[in-house]
C-alpha cells in the first residue's frame, strides 16, 4: 500500500461555479468520503479557505517575502485535498475520477513517499548547503 495526495486543483471560474453548486457538491463529496472509507482506503480529506485569506512566502537572497492573498498572477489554486492509502497509482487515479468536480477543475494525483524513501541523514556539508 501506498499514500496517495489527489489535490484539488481550479482556477477562479471553477471555484466560482463551485460555490454556486456548493449544496450539492458537499452532499456529493460526504458520499466520496465515505466510499473511501468503506473500501479501506480512506487517511484524510480537507478543504482550503478562500485564497483571499491566505499567503504566499516568497523565497530569494534576500529576507522572506510575504504577499498576501489573492496570489496575483496565479491562474490555478489548490481547494484542498483527499489522502487515500492504496495499492498503486493506478488504483488512486480510479479514485481520482470519482472525485466530485465541476468543469474546468482538476484533481493532482500525487505518491506520498514513505519515510524508508527519504534521506535521513547526510554529512555536515550538505546539512549546511541546505540551511544557506
Amino acid at each position: 500500500m501506498a499514500k496517495y495526495l489527489l489535490i484539488m486543483r481550479g482556477t477562479d471560474e471553477s471555484n466560482a461555479a463551485m460555490m454556486a453548486n456548493i449544496g450539492e457538491l458537499m452532499v456529493r463529496t460526504r458520499e466520496f468520503i465515505q466510499a473511501t472509507a468503506e473500501a479501506g482506503v480512506y487517511v484524510a480529506a480537507e478543504g482550503l479557505d478562500d485564497p483571499r485569506q491566505g499567503a504566499v512566502v516568497h523565497f530569494g537572497d534576500g529576507a522572506p517575502v510575504v504577499t498576501p492573498g489573492p496570489y496575483g498572477g496565479t491562474r490555478e489554486l489548490f481547494g484542498g485535498f483527499f489522502m487515500l492509502d492504496v495499492a498503486s497509482k493506478q488504483e488512486a487515479i480510479e479514485w481520482a475520477t470519482r472525485v466530485p468536480a465541476v468543469p474546468g477543475s482538476a484533481i493532482e494525483v500525487r505518491r506520498v513517499p514513505g519515510e524508508d524513501e527519504v534521506p535521513q541523514e547526510t554529512d555536515a556539508r550538505q546539512d549546511s548547503q541546505m540551511l544557506s
